[in-house]
């Protein structure tokens, strides 16, 4: 089991210990970094956890002997004391604590990674070279404790917070990168970023906390971002909640705190207290700094801030971003002069602790998920052939597989707009049609997993039972992972028509193997409902269940649109996905008159209108 607490000493009230660190026998540590990339002598009298501030990026380490195309070397202390630091938390195991940062950065990474600087690197060279550096690292430090998987990879403006493709800006317009490299391939190689409805997925993330859990089983694993308390809180809970929904291991979620400049008390602890509360995660406050001249001021923000952090049981851990007031990155961030006199904030720091460090709480345990398998919604395997009903999807399982695949059965927003009862505790849009429940409002980029059981190999034809809007919206099937079908096409029951009550059948032909497997459809193209799959032994087979005008099926629909009016609300999307607004109306067409006759729309083109209800898409032109 990992723990984030120290060995807690029972004491009756502060105990002194020659060379003690401030936190000592406290709940959580109070780390600080290297100093110019050093170790100095006094860093165990203070601090009880270390991070080298740049001496284990990637970029510090890994080199090449021989120009682009020699071998690697790695040289683990050759900047900043990255193997330093590691072995002088290893002289008190269990006192002191050591995190490695970072694994994977768009600021700091090696030469031969740059577009410009090295035309001949290539998406597959990138991958090779990112799980190189992967296995070196866990090579060298098995057992590390804490890790910053991924450093500041939020979509803001147009670019990522560091360079992951491109040179970008970094925090208050300062340039965080190398503006000859040219950005690298990085993302690509660990798999891309789709963006779905215009939300970005960060499968590269993703990926990359695969590699480390299946590196170090038992590490914490941390994603870190800076702004994350002030510009782009709201960019950094839902790259977290997407990231988790994908089923990255993320066990906490750093808090830079470079921003915390002047915030009050209750701005500080409402917004680390929402973070939290919206991730679902531990936070870890990892790079701490008042950039302040004024030395009352600078203490002022640090008696506002950091009785929370050590006294919230859901806060893991406290780390400083540089002590000596003029060795730090960023100007009157240090709370020691030079010459060894402490400025206010470190005066009272020490008093803080001195007088309340039996009132740290900790109630973070990481106990690393052991896997769990999906399992069949109604205890057995559907039976192939036979009906896949969409609904009864698996339920799922917990943890990531040693081969990096999750155990999750489904994948969907967190927010349910389905109208049914059926599975409510699930993110899947459930909705009661005249033939039972249906899987609808499906954006692409959503999947669900069936376990299924063919009872013979062979040929097959799949018939599905689907309604759709438009003629965009389309599905694929797998086994196993392996592709069955390409996208399957959904069009809509009667062209130009808006009906999701009107099902009709799509159909391809599969070659299944005998036994137990796991079908998955995915959502290749947004906007359909879908009731259920039926798979009827042959090639080219009959449909056993066709849905033909004028069945009592296709009556009680017909009897659903005579229903009473109601009012319905629209969501204005523009052609990039963006939301405008939303507006009501009683029906579609009265919902397209207006929006092409408002005058809030001031330039001509496409924009959307998505049914809130139904999750029914229509295109409408505007000109102006």
């Amino acid at each position: 089991m990992k723990t984030l607490s120290l060995a807690i000493v029972a004491i009756a009230g502060f105990v002194s210990v020659a060379n003690a660190a401030l936190a000592d026998g406290g709940a959580k540590f109070l780390g600080n970094i290297t100093t110019g990339g050093q170790i100095r002598s006094d860093m165990g009298t203070y601090w009880n956890q270390i991070t080298p501030e740049n001496g284990c990026k990637w970029g510090s380490i890994h080199s090449l002997s021989n120009g682009n195309s020699g071998t690697s070397k790695f040289a683990w202390d050759n900047y900043d004391k990255c193997e330093g630091a590691y072995k002088w938390a290893k002289e008190k195991p269990g006192e002191r604590h050591f995190k490695f940062h970072a694994l994977v950065w768009g600021s700091q990474y090696p030469n031969f990674l740059c577009k410009k600087k090295n035309p001949g690197i290539t998406v597959e060279l990138t991958k090779k070279y990112i799980t190189e550096w992967f296995d070196a690292v866990a090579a060298k430090f098995p057992d590390l404790e804490y890790i910053d998987v991924v450093n500041e990879a939020i979509w803001a403006g147009d670019n990522y917070h560091s360079g992951y493709g491109k040179p970008a800006a970094g925090a208050e317009g300062r340039s965080t990168d190398d503006t000859e490299c040219g950005g690298s391939y990085i993302i690509e190689a660990l798999g891309g970023d789709r963006v779905v409805n215009g939300k970005h997925q960060y499968d590269f993330i993703t990926t990359a906390f695969k590699m480390a859990r299946e590196r170090w089983p038992k590490a914490v694993l941390i994603y870190n971002d800076y702004n994350t308390l002030s510009w782009q809180m709201n960019e950094g809970i839902e790259l977290v909640q997407t990231i988790v929904k994908n089923g990255a291991p993320v066990d906490a979620y750093g808090q830079q705190a470079h921003d915390c400049k002047g915030m009050s008390k209750n701005d500080f602890e409402s917004k680390m207290t929402r973070i939290h509360n919206e991730t679902g995660l531990p936070l870890l406050v990892s790079e701490y700094d008042i950039g302040e001249a004024d030395d009352n001021r600078q203490k002022n923000d640090y008696a506002n801030q950091i009785p929370f952090m050590w006294e919230t049981p859901w806060v893991a851990g406290i780390t400083i971003w540089g002590y000596i007031n003029g060795s730090t990155w960023a100007a009157n961030t240090g709370i020691i002069e030079k010459d060894g006199r402490k400025r206010a904030a470190m005066t009272w720091l020490e008093d803080y602790f001195a007088k309340n460090l039996d009132k740290g709480k900790n109630d973070v345990t990481f106990t690393p998920v052991e896997p769990e398998p999906q399992l069949p919604f109604k205890g057995q395997p559907i039976d192939i052939p036979g009906k896949v009903e969409a609904e009864d999807f698996d339920i799922p399982g917990k943890g990531v597989n040693d081969d990096g695949t999750s155990n999750q059965s489904y994948g969907d927003d967190s927010e349910n707009h389905g109208d049914s009862d059926y599975r409510k505790d699930t993110g899947v849009d459930l909705y009661k049609k005249a033939t039972g429940v249906v899987v609808g409002y499906n954006s692409e980029g959503d999947w669900l997993e069936w376990t299924v059981n063919v009872k013979e190999a062979g040929d097959y034809t799949m018939f599905a039972a689907v309604a759709a809007a438009g003629s965009t919206s389309s599905f694929q099937l797998s086994l196993d992972g392996k592709a069955l079908t390409d996208a399957v096409a959904v069009p809509a029951a009667k062209e130009g028509e808006e009906n999701y009550d009107d099902y009709n059948k799509v159909n391809a032909n599969v070659t299944l193997p005998a036994g137990k497997h796991i079908l998955r459809m995915d959502v290749t193209g947004a906007w359909f409902d879908v009731d259920y799959f039926t798979f009827v032994k042959g090639k080219d087979a009959k449909d056993p269940e066709p849905i033909e005008k004028g069945s009592d099926t296709d009556a009680i629909r017909s009897n659903i649109h005579m229903a009473t009016p109601e009012l319905a609300d629209y969501d204005v999307f523009d052609i990039n996905g963006v939301r405008l607004g939303r507006m009501s109306a009683y029906s579609v067409d009265e919902a397209v008159n207006m929006l092409k006759h408002t005058s809030a729309i001031k330039v001509q083109g496409i924009y959307l209108l998505r049914s809130v209800k139904k999750g029914t898409v229509k295109s409408v032109r505007i000109a102006r």
